[in-house]
């Protein structure tokens, strides 16, 4: 059977094809691709982005126009993803992955989340997919960033802020996420309903209670039951520091000393002097 010139020819092309898709030679990105995830309270956030560079050209003002939209980035439009609802400068944000564009001006920055993934930049950006839009200030940075880059920043057990640095200006915006009802709905289940007597349990909830001010005579209960069942040179310290707040002086001294005592047993010279400094702090 004879084959006709048309399908030869196009069985040639197709197979020159895929060779030189195979054969694709790897070189360095213009604006590599970068990826940050960060754990803000109990909420993992993931950026994705390219990362453009200087290059001896002028940045906001010309090669990024201030007043338009900007892809926050090279190539693909940056993506952030929440695992959680959030807030974002105080607005309330679903957990999912957004879009995140920016448009520039000379002392304040619109940044914009989008549900909108598809686009490549900012070409056939619509404000119809926005789901947040808010205005931030921008400042110059003493530090001139040749390549752009995004970090977080200013943790707390709550919060953080997502900071841009490019050329020197520098904009960003504060995420914050709910820690304190995930964390008591979980003290509530396993420690209050469950009439838990895990030691570790019981230190974890006392631990909570003592670091945000909560109800001292509970922790105290809880700890005290902990160090009963498995004192360790870590919870007796715990002990200690409840004791304190709660005016028992003597009682927190004593607890200092034993966590001191077990802490020189266990070799950790950082909970001997974290105890040292406690019993003089209480003298």
């Amino acid at each position: 059977m004879k084959l006709t010139a048309t399908p030869i020819l196009l069985l040639l092309a197709l197979f020159s094809f895929g060779i030189t898709k195979a054969q694709q030679i790897q070189m360095p990105q213009a604006s590599p691709a970068a990826t940050i995830s960060q754990k803000i309270g109990l909420t993992d956030v993931k950026l994705e982005y390219s990362r453009p560079s200087v290059k001896d050209r002028k940045i906001f003002g010309t090669l990024v126009p201030y007043g338009e939209v900007w892809r926050t980035g090279a190539n693909a439009s940056t993506k952030i993803t929440f695992s959680t609802p959030v807030k974002v400068e105080g607005h309330e944000v679903s957990a999912g992955t957004y879009a995140l564009y920016a448009i520039p001006n000379k002392k304040e920055w619109t940044f914009i989340l989008s549900d909108n993934l598809e686009l490549w930049g900012a070409i056939g950006y619509t404000d119809e997919n926005d789901v947040l839009r808010f205005t931030v200030p921008s400042k110059k940075s003493k530090e001139m960033y040749e390549t752009m880059e995004l970090s977080f920043n200013d943790m707390t057990d709550t919060g953080a802020t997502l900071n841009l640095h490019w050329e020197k200006t520098a904009a960003g915006f504060r995420i914050e996420t709910e820690v304190d009802p995930v964390v008591m709905a979980q003290i509530q289940e396993m420690v209050i309903d469950a009439k838990s007597d895990n030691p570790g349990l019981l230190y974890q909830a006392a631990s909570y209670y003592y670091t945000n001010d909560k109800d001292m005579e509970q922790a105290h209960e809880w700890i005290q039951k902990s160090v009963a069942a498995d004192p360790k040179y870590w919870t007796v310290h715990l002990k200690a520091k409840i004791e304190d707040k709660l005016g028992l002086t003597e009682e927190a001294i004593q607890s200092a000393e034993m966590s001191k005592q077990l802490a020189d047993e266990a070799k950790n010279m950082d909970y001997v002097n974290l105890n040292d400094r406690l019993i003089k702090a209480l003298q």
